[in-house]
């Protein structure tokens, strides 16, 4: 990212004086420096990061979608830039924090994709909606589109999540989603952009025609939302959704305008146990957390510094990539160690270093503070975590 330590320094702020980021700071550039990185740590190949952000909009484009990622998988201002000069329209923040987050960090153009309940939180997203040249928010009930509309100090962009299956969030049918078009429609200071549609529960089916099977279903009820919601003199410009481990089906159907993925550009176990060799699974996992042995002395495992805080907790367990460990189980052995079966051939000693696939990686990314970006075995940037923890 071509920036000096001085300028990665003072971006970071007071994280830069924590020990072991100044340490890191100290060694950045240097020939084997990222085999330094005091673990546990986040680590991405920004080379691979780089692959899997131009692939995805490649495939979008080609397919005629805009391209919104999910910036729920990384919480970060940087990569989301960095997403967005490689061709993206926006991201999408899961909560309101994570959009106040990064809008502090210069990105202007931000979809909400959870609704949001009360007074406050109205106020919190007409405030955005007032100083972002583009900010767009999810409502699914008559009442979220008053509260948003009482709040609105501007022309506040509003679209209708839609349930398609989940049963989460969204209106449970089409004559919800008309009420709440209404709703919307009856207050001037609301623009209906249109609707959308997420399939959580499709991303991680295993075989390809069932995520199909899936999506198709789901679209269905999308479409039958859509020509309600039109019936009654809404605006549906906007057909968000979608998401990594179901894209191909997803362009297939022709119903979404806008794709919202987000783990494509790290990966994870969950997604290449389901994924496989289907299309959706030919992205490189660029993200890893690097951990390190800190004691050896039982004879048939070895115990390393990422334990249940280093990762998540739902999921398959995470998967070791070192070629060494490679097949070599992990499980958590307490809050701050790991438990790292033994090779079958080969000398474990104090201080070796290993990186891991997490089983899930947005839960993951969201424990640490900062990435730290590498080529090679260069580290080349640290760059803040934004968001993280910014569930409200």
């Amino acid at each position: 990212m071509s920036r000096t330590p001085d300028e990665i320094r003072a971006d970071l702020g007071p994280l830069a004086a924590r020990p072991h980021i100044a340490f890191a700071l100290s060694i950045l550039g240097r020939a084997g420096s990222a085999d330094r990185i005091p673990t546990p740590a986040v680590a991405i190949d920004l080379d691979a990061f780089d692959r899997n952000v131009a692939k995805m909009a490649a495939r979008a484009r080609a397919a005629g979608l805009a391209l919104r990622p999910h910036a729920k998988s990384h919480k970060c201002a940087a990569l989301a830039r960095r997403q967005i000069e490689a061709g993206a329209v926006g991201v999408c923040c899961a909560k309101l924090g994570e959009a106040e987050a990064l809008a502090a960090r210069g990105i202007g153009h931000i979809l909400v994709t959870s609704p949001v309940a009360g007074a406050e939180n109205a106020a919190r997203a007409a405030r955005l909606a007032a100083t972002l040249p583009d900010f767009r928010i999810v409502a699914d009930h008559p009442d979220g589109a008053t509260e948003l509309a009482a709040a609105a100090t501007s022309p506040l962009q509003v679209l209708i999540d839609i349930d398609v299956g989940l049963g989460r969030t969204g209106c449970h049918d089409p004559a919800q989603a008309a009420a709440t078009a209404r709703a919307i429609l009856a207050h001037p200071d609301l623009r209906l952009l249109g609707v959308q549609g997420y399939g959580g529960a499709w991303q991680h089916m295993e075989g390809a025609n069932t995520r199909a099977a899936a999506v198709a279903d789901g679209m269905a009820k999308l479409s039958a939302a859509i020509a309600e919601i039109r019936a009654v003199g809404g605006t549906v410009d906007v057909v968000t959704g979608g998401g990594t481990g179901t894209f191909t089906a997803d362009a297939a159907q022709g119903v979404l305008t806008e794709i919202q993925p987000g783990s494509y550009a790290f990966m994870d176990k969950e997604y290449r146990d389901a994924l496989g060799d289907d299309p959706e699974g030919a992205f490189e996992q660029s993200a890893t957390v690097v951990t390190t042995v800190i004691s050896a002395n039982h004879p048939k495992w070895v115990s390393t510094d990422a334990g249940l805080k280093a990762f998540n907790t739902d999921g398959p367990f995470p998967q070791p990539l070192t070629p060494k460990f490679a097949g070599c189980a992990y499980r958590f052995f307490g809050d701050e160690q790991g438990l790292l079966m033994r090779p079958a051939a080969g000398h474990v000693a104090r201080g070796e270093r290993l990186a891991l696939a997490p089983g899930h990686i947005d839960p993951t990314l969201d424990r640490y503070d900062v990435f730290h970006l590498v080529q090679g075995d260069v580290l080349v940037d640290i760059v803040r975590v934004d968001a993280r923890g910014a569930s409200q």
